[in-house]
């Protein structure tokens, strides 16, 4: 099993060496490509370094089984043929053939099932966002079909890039040290002591394209016909997103139904005692493989709704972690 890593010294290529390490990923070898600005840097990966690659229009890919890919939307559209044409599936993170009709788009915990279909030889991951969301919202879909979801996103730094990260911490230390912020290159705005109620561009009806990515690849996703609205604000937290969903079903369901349905499903981890002050908060989640639930209650705005609060690491399961259970699920069931 030759493994690729196409973007490896990006904030997702980092996280994808560190998974494939903690999961022990069954690969023989492994080859790490980026831009001429990150092609001669080395990684260590167990024990053994590796230099990165140019990425280019050649045969590197010939014998490569799996390649991640994880080097923003153009760069996939650009090598996608390079990279795919000698049988190489290709695992792509970014936006690129999400809603392409004949690109499956997996979430493992719902449904891995599409990712045999793969015509191009190509498996799109989701949007960090909508993986989060999905991952809660199947196990209650199957209790009762969610009808509408409405969500406000509070989204970290990091979705935008460790460069992002960087920028926001390299905020916060020219406000103690001058009192005022110099340095907004990243983000249209200070992000440093602010929200910012836009990520990524604005669209003809004023979603943005990451508030569209939600309602369009939920539904794929999910195979289902749901509804949903979406406000998606970059806070100024550093790692790990969360969400505040509102969404209604056929039939009302109780607390304890949904609460059940949580904690017995794959990838979530249920913290639901607010009484207490036990709820999940991104502080916490950074890091960690699941999403993490609590402050499901009944909307009391809709007597077929319901809300809860859901938060995760997106650089993991919104990111590097969906892609590596897409693969492993592929040599689970012999498909590669």
């Amino acid at each position: 099993m030759r493994v690729a890593i196409v973007g490896a010294s990006g904030a997702v290529g980092q996280e994808l060496l560190r998974i494939l390490s903690e999961r022990n990923f069954p690969l023989d070898d492994l080859v790490l490509f980026g831009s001429e600005r990150s092609a001669g840097r080395t990684y260590n990966f167990k024990g053994k370094d590796y230099q990165v690659k140019l990425l280019q229009h050649n045969d590197d890919f010939k014998d490569i089984d799996i390649a991640f890919a994880s080097a923003g939307a153009g760069t996939s559209k650009e090598y996608a043929d390079t990279i795919t044409k000698f049988g190489t599936v290709m695992i792509d993170n970014s936006s690129a053939f999400r809603m392409d009709d004949d690109v499956p788009l997996v979430v493992p915990e719902i449904n891995p099932e599409d990712a045999l279909n793969r015509p191009h030889n190509i498996i799109a991951n989701p949007n960090c966002t909508t993986i989060m969301m999905v991952v809660v919202l199947n196990p209650i879909d199957k209790l009762s079909h969610i009808k509408r979801i409405h969500i406000a996103s509070y989204q970290s730094a990091s979705g935008a890039g460790a460069v992002a990260m960087a920028e926001l911490e390299q905020q916060y230390k020219e406000m103690i040290q001058n009192g005022k912020v110099s340095t907004i290159n990243k983000f249209p705005h200070q992000l440093a002591y602010n929200v910012i109620p836009q990520i990524d561009k604005m669209t003809e009806n004023d979603y943005t394209k990451e508030e569209m990515k939600m309602f369009n690849e939920t539904r794929k996703i999910m195979h289902s016909d749901v509804r949903t609205s979406a406000t998606c604000v970059r806070v100024s937290s550093l790692r790990s997103h969360s969400e505040s969903v509102w969404f209604e079903t056929e039939r009302p369901l109780t607390v304890d139904e949904v609460r059940e349905a949580i904690d017995s499903a794959p990838g979530c981890t249920l913290e639901d005692d607010p009484q207490n002050y036990v709820y999940p908060m991104p502080l916490e989640s950074a890091g960690k493989d699941d999403v993490f639930v609590g402050r499901i209650r009944k909307d009391l705005a809709d007597d077929y709704g319901m809300t809860l609060w859901l938060t995760g690491d997106q650089i993991r399961k919104g990111a590097a972690l969906n892609a590596v259970q897409i693969a492993e699920y592929l040599i689970q069931v012999k498909n590669i």
